[in-house]
């Protein structure tokens, strides 16, 4: 075989393997990255790197949003808000890719100065250059038109529609009403006006709205989980120590196999379920690179 024979050959070749590759891949569904380790900020990392690292996600000069959930008054080991160690990892992994601000806020549910205080966020992000931990002004939410099948629209906070790259950091824990709170849910931090009324239709509402304002990146902290009495819990009795980061660039595959951490099937939860079926993610365990890093 002359060598201009060979080459077109092997470039055909290289064509398929790469292309049988791809194919393979999306079979595959999407990656799930699960990473378990005492040192919070390690296991974070790992968690991220197993998805191609922060820098995937951010790059040099843009504008991040991490939103972690700050809703409650309640200290960090009581898992009814975000560790405050992996929203700080979160962050300097931002900032190590490049970003030039990074956003942390929350629309909380108690006193938003008590709640970023004894959740220990605060704290944690106080003096990081180029991070604003800011509250929620009213003035800054924009009407946005969804044509959901629960919300026609809704109010969303402008900084989080405006950034570059929108984080979801949630904690996993027990909720009253939805079964389970986990990313789907941690977006009505960022909803304005009277969020309770959504309770009523709130599986088709928070896929309305997940449809339309998409998360980057979701990575959800596990390092202890709330087992009952949430959202807002307040007994440690009602807490278990997991030291697992979850992360995921499809919301529904994270919130699925966070789901089985408390025994139950992705299937168990109508918010999750609602999302699957509208197209939002893969719900089914089976059809996921669940990736232990």
């Amino acid at each position: 075989m002359d060598r201009r024979r060979f080459i077109k050959v092997v470039g055909f070749c290289s064509l398929f393997v790469h292309g049988w590759l791809r194919e393979l891949l999306a079979a595959q569904g999407p990656m799930v990255s699960v990473a378990q380790g005492a040192n919070h900020a390690e296991t974070t990392r790992r968690a991220i790197a197993a998805l191609g690292g922060m820098q995937r996600f951010v790059k040099p000069g843009q504008t991040v949003v991490v939103k972690p959930n700050i809703g409650w008054d309640r200290a960090p080991e009581y898992a009814a808000t975000s560790n405050p160690i992996v929203v700080r990892t979160v962050v300097e992994e931002c900032l190590k890719s490049g970003a030039k601000k990074v956003k942390v806020f929350d629309r909380t549910c108690n006193d938003p100065r008590r709640c970023y205080r004894n959740s220990g966020i605060e704290a944690a992000l106080k003096g990081m250059p180029n991070v604003e931990v800011k509250h929620l002004e009213e003035e800054r939410y924009r009407k946005v038109f969804l044509n959901g099948r629960a919300l026609k629209e809704c109010e969303l906070y402008g900084e989080a529609l405006s950034a570059d790259v929108y984080i979801n950091l949630p904690v996993a824990k027990h909720h009253s009403l939805s079964g389970l709170t986990l990313g789907m849910k941690n977006v009505m931090g960022i909803m304005g006006g009277n969020r309770g009324s959504i309770h009523k239709h709130i599986n088709q509402a928070l896929a309305d709205v997940n449809a339309v304002f998409k998360s980057h990146l979701t990575i959800i902290d596990a390092t202890r989980i709330l087992t009952a009495h949430g959202p807002q819990g307040g007994s440690l009795a009602d807490v278990r120590v997991l030291n697992k980061i979850i992360a995921s660039t499809d919301i529904v595959a994270a919130d699925a196999y966070a789901t089985t951490l408390f025994g139950l099937k992705p299937s168990d939860i109508a918010v999750t379920r609602t999302a699957y079926r509208r197209g939002l993610g893969e719900m089914n365990l089976e059809k996921m690179r669940i990736v232990h890093a």
